[in-house]
């Protein structure tokens, strides 16, 4: 099985088109135009039954101590956790793959209600239904995609994975709000193939931007 994109590259940096989060010219941190990236599914299992699509951050801070604090760092050291960015089960297996932007264009406060995917396709909650927790204008259920933003003083590059499950369930068994965690914990057992890009990105001016 193959996952391939016109819009990432595997282990580069992604375009600020794809973010949610983008450097300002004055200040930290502007919001972007937050596109999904183009994906496009190739040689799927002939037994499988349903795709389900995560991106999800493995880099994000365990610890929020330090996190966009003036005159602090958010040390590399730090213990990180998972964060997802994008959760989508039930994708019908005959899905050759969904063009950028055309699941996500622009940033939506309190998230989206009915995020738009393959017909058929279920869309979970993504974390920053968590991050923005409490937040009077940003504060809802945040379903669908919403690209990367992470701490602008994290010493850390973050790696975005935009990884596709090949599965042999008709319907993956979780409704409602579901989550990230819901999916992986339901998928097990269930996959019969994986395949995935991962993409690079910061917001950190001390590192790097090849």
């Amino acid at each position: 099985m193959r996952l391939e994109s016109q819009s990432i590259a595997d282990n580069s940096l992604i375009a600020e088109e794809f973010c949610f989060g983008i450097p300002a010219p004055e200040g930290h941190v502007q919001l972007g135009r937050n596109h999904n990236p183009d994906l496009r599914f190739a040689e799927i299992p002939a037994q499988a039954r349903s795709l389900v699509l995560i991106c999800v951050d493995p880099d994000v801070p365990s610890k929020p101590d330090d996190v966009t604090q003036e005159g602090r760092s958010v040390p590399a050291s730090l213990p990180r956790c998972d964060f997802y960015h994008w959760v989508m089960v039930d994708i019908p297996v005959s899905t050759q793959g969904i063009a950028a932007g055309a699941a996500c264009s622009g940033i939506t406060p309190r998230g989206k209600r009915e995020p738009a995917g393959p017909k058929g396709a279920r869309q979970g909650l993504n974390d920053y239904t968590n991050w923005f927790a409490g937040d009077p204008d940003m504060g809802g259920n945040y379903f669908g995609y919403d690209g990367p933003c992470p701490p602008w003083n994290d010493e850390l590059m973050h790696h975005y994975q935009f990884v596709l499950y090949a599965t042999d369930l008709e319907r993956c068994p979780v409704d409602g709000a579901f989550t990230g965690q819901d999916v992986m914990q339901a998928l097990e057992g269930h996959i019969l193939a994986t395949a995935s890009i991962t993409g690079l990105y910061s917001l950190n001016p001390a590192l790097a931007r090849k």
